[in-house]
């Protein structure tokens, strides 16, 4: 058995796998919660550890001595060829949702976009090669830059049933500006690929693609644990190693 867990900028996220079949997932809000459940979740063997942080640090130090541990790193082996120029600084979340995206769709130009704290764009070409993509702020984001950056414009919380495109109010135009302005964004990138790659498959994932699945016009794929199931993937082919 495989566990595999994501230390994120807002949560942790983690998956049990017996092989590459996906048997439970987890969502926690911090460290202490993960520690604790760790004692009702199944036993496993092996545990691959992502995160942009340094809270996994005190999850490490309550895994059993037994359990072969990786933690995920520019140097890990993966399955697919990293071009991004800058290997060292990219994100371990951005190249594990694209390899989950390979994993599915292997030998195929694939654009996934994870659309949680930030909006991140990543692509793997045919030849299964990643060659990076775009980063830009997530929903929740563009609101508090408002306010953050404004004298005048308050702090509101994200509305996802919004849909007008003409706010009549300061608050219905913030929400217009963020959610809809961000969907015209994910549409306009998703055309600009497909203008440039045959046969592309773009794969959706993150917090808000719940809402951007529903507002886009372009068609793609949707799965939520998409990063999760990179992990295991590159966990599987380092232990095949």
């Amino acid at each position: 058995m495989n566990f595999v867990v994501d230390f994120g900028n807002t949560r942790i996220k983690a998956a049990i796998f017996d092989g590459s079949e996906l048997q439970h997932s987890y969502i926690f809000n911090s460290v202490n919660d993960l520690t604790e459940a760790i004692k009702q979740i199944p036993a496993f063997n092996n545990c691959l550890i992502a995160s942009v942080t340094n809270m996994h640090e005190e999850f490490i130090k309550c895994l059993p001595q037994s359990v072969n541990t990786i933690i995920f790193s520019a140097n890990t082996p993966i399955p697919i060829k990293n071009l991004y120029k800058s290997a060292a600084t990219l994100g371990s979340d951005r190249i594990a949702a694209s390899v989950g995206a390979y994993s599915f769709y292997p030998n195929q130009n694939v654009l996934t976009i994870d659309a949680g704290t930030c909006l991140k764009y990543n692509f793997v070409n045919e030849h299964n090669e990643y060659l990076g993509g775009a980063i830009s702020p997530g929903l929740t984001m563009r609101l508090k830059a408002m306010n953050e950056f404004t004298h005048a414009l308050p702090l509101i919380e994200i509305d996802k049933n919004y849909a007008d495109l003409i706010g009549t109010n300061t608050k219905d135009s913030m929400l217009s500006g963020a959610l809809i302005g961000a969907v015209a964004e994910v549409d306009g990138i998703i055309s600009n690929y497909l203008l440039n790659y045959a046969n592309l498959q773009v794969v959706l994932t993150g917090g808000d693609a719940d809402y951007l699945g529903k507002q886009l016009k372009n068609r793609l794929f949707a799965n939520q644990n998409l990063l999760l199931c990179g992990l295991n993937t590159i966990l599987n082919y380092n232990l095949e190693k």
